[in-house]
């Protein structure tokens, strides 16, 4: 059974080629998409964080909150 408050495949791929969901070309900006961390535009360099999903901005300041630390005491 499908979720009808999923976003299909299409509708997901459509938001990450709208060039209105970029900031300056390079922040993924979509207050509809609520992945955390959706594919960048050429999907084979990875991920990028929707930073208008609260949520995604707080687990990527835990993590490079996380690595500083680790850094810090590593040295």
């Amino acid at each position: 059974m499908e979720n009808n408050n999923e976003p299909s495949e299409e509708t997901k791929e459509r938001w990450i080629k709208d060039p209105n969901n970029w900031i300056w070309g390079i922040f993924y900006y979509n207050p509809e998409d609520k992945r955390i961390f959706p594919p960048k535009k050429i999907k084979e360099f990875g991920w990028t964080t929707n930073f208008a999903n609260p949520n995604s901005v707080f687990v990527l300041l835990a993590i490079m909150a996380v690595l500083i630390t680790l850094g810090r005491y590593l040295n």
